[in-house]
């Protein structure tokens, strides 16, 4: 059973990433990267998606070496460090949703930043400002117990992730993960796809003998129809690329065309 955490002064009043695997549907999470093409056009994106019905909404930490990325997030990321976002912005930037938006989120970021940072900072700054979890895709499973100590004790979810690579691992895996696991559709970096990896439907079929955790399918996942074929495998869809290139066509006027493609991937879930 996934831990019920409680955090003073309302910034978790219940285990948000429960919530989000237990809804009338299933989940739909969009990620956009963090000050892109700027932090107050983030800010409005997050309470846009939330009211448009995202159950968890995950914010790329620009990097200077996103290395799970393809190039759509990749000039995202360099638009947002061109426009001065740092970890600390981000942080702030949550600590403000969080005044509005009790929608689940997470961070997606690299060890290289974590590093930086400090694990055991940027852990309490996380568990602080109101973030529910965290995706590090650089660290392998073998590494992770560097980062999950950190991430437990400020009741933050470190994510763990499968591929199509993963098999002889699912069970060890399975048994460390916290929140849901992060199951990637297709090998390679992240991107639009027209056609995805028949092999993910059978990996999750493996995952839930060994345990019942949520799986949320990304990578490459950009159209309704991709949407609905993932719904009925797993319990989420993560839609990332398709939001930020509809960003990086509209810049500050993208508001509204990604909440209309948000609504569009919504649809096909409730159908």
């Amino acid at each position: 059973m996934l831990p019920q955490w409680h955090v003073i002064r309302g910034k978790r009043s219940v285990n948000r990433i429960e919530r989000v695997f237990t809804g009338r549907r299933k989940a739909f999470i969009p990620f956009i990267t963090a000050g892109d093409p700027s932090l107050d056009v983030t800010e409005k994106l997050v309470l846009t998606l939330a009211a448009a019905g995202a159950d968890l909404i995950e914010l790329g930490i620009p990097f200077s070496d996103p290395v799970a990325e393809g190039p759509v997030i990749q000039a995202a990321d360099e638009r947002s460090l061109a426009a001065g976002t740092n970890l600390d912005s981000v942080f702030n930037l949550v600590e403000r949703i969080r005044g509005d938006c009790q929608t689940a989120l997470a961070l997606m970021t690299y060890a290289n930043p974590v590093f930086r940072y400090g694990i055991d900072r940027f852990a309490k700054r996380c568990g602080d400002c109101g973030i529910d979890a965290v995706i590090i895709p650089d660290v392998p499973f073998e590494e992770s117990e560097e980062f999950r100590p950190a991430f437990s004790q400020n009741k933050v979810h470190l994510i763990s992730m499968i591929a199509p690579t993963s098999a002889g691992r699912i069970r060890k895996i399975a048994e460390k993960a916290s929140g849901f696991i992060y199951c990637v559709s297709s090998l390679g970096v992240t991107g639009v796809r027209s056609q995805l990896d028949d092999q993910i439907s059978d990996l999750i079929v493996q995952l839930k003998k060994v345990r019942d955790i949520p799986c949320a399918v990304g990578f490459g996942i950009s159209t309704p129809r991709q949407v609905s074929q993932m719904a009925a495998i797993a319990d989420g869809v993560i839609v990332g690329s398709a939001l930020v290139k509809i960003i990086a066509e509209y810049g500050d006027q993208c508001v509204e065309p990604v909440r209309q493609l948000a609504d569009d991937m919504i649809q096909a879930l409730d159908a």
